[in-house]
């Protein structure tokens, strides 16, 4: 018998059957050559609108462009969770409950919802920012681990345990004055689903060991736990009143690095 030909997805890796257009996995087109600049960054996959993707038993299709959807089919074995106030709707069936947590008095300080959602299938539920923007799609592999900047998340399959990150010896400067908390992901033995909101366009790049960038705080939207993270402040001299300083995120790789190009500050959850 032949051997089916298959094509791997430039932007998760996902194998795909020759027939399809956006990969199975995570939407991205099939048919577009990875946009890469000189400096190593590559462009997010923009999806196509209606563009459908699956994980577990479950189908997700993205709606519009400017201000995307992510509606997805849940199915009864499946459930999502999310920050509550990113829900758009959802059919009758579907039943919602809260995701237990821990700290709950250190996230609501810093910033960070003390209050996760979790939507129990069958049926459909979509989720929306009010922001212009595009979605990221992560499918995450078993034993991975992804930090992502406050109130960054859409939502996230139940194979994945979600927690919080406290990144010591780093200023608030580096939140917008929010805190020094992250959102963390980590798969175990099952592979998961991702999903970012990003303001702006975002684009991702991967840091050799030991290789370094420097990130405007804002701009900084996902990595991967192996990447680390810390300030550095510059002084700039004026001549006259002696200097500014302006402070920038130093990571330092392996690992992945995703950043978006516009930064909303967020006052509360």
């Amino acid at each position: 018998m032949e051997a089916l030909q298959r094509i791997q997805c430039e932007w998760c890796g996902g194998l795909n059957t020759t027939d399809r257009v956006s990969c199975f996995s995570c939407g991205a087109p099939l048919n577009v050559t990875k946009l890469v600049t000189a400096s190593g960054w590559r462009e997010a996959p923009r999806l196509r609108d209606m563009t459908e993707f699956h994980f577990g038993a479950s189908t997700c299709q993205v709606e519009g462009e400017l201000v995307p959807v992510a509606e997805i089919h849940l199915d009864g074995g499946d459930e999502v969770f999310f920050e509550h106030h990113v829900l758009l709707w959802k059919s009758d069936q579907v039943r919602l409950g809260v995701l237990p947590l821990k700290g709950g008095m250190k996230r609501a300080l810093a910033g960070m919802p003390f209050v996760v959602s979790v939507a129990h299938g069958p049926g459909r539920i979509a989720f929306s920012r009010d922001q212009a923007g595009e979605v990221v799609v992560l499918p995450l592999h078993p034993g991975m681990e992804m930090d992502v900047r406050e109130h960054a998340f859409l939502l996230a399959s139940h194979h994945i345990q979600y927690s919080y990150v406290r990144i010591k010896g780093l200023k608030n400067i580096l939140f917008g004055g929010q805190g020094l908390f992250m959102d963390r992901f980590v798969t175990g033995d099952q592979p998961g689903l991702l999903m970012l909101h990003g303001y702006g366009n975002v684009f991702e790049r991967h840091l050799a060991h030991g290789e370094s960038v420097h990130v405007e705080p804002g701009a900084f939207l996902y990595k991967d736990a192996s990447v680390t993270m810390e300030v550095e402040t510059q002084k700039l001299s004026t001549g006259f009143f002696g200097g500014v300083g302006m402070s920038l995120a130093k990571m330092t790789g392996p690992g992945r690095l995703g950043i978006q190009s516009m930064y909303v500050h967020h006052v509360t959850d």
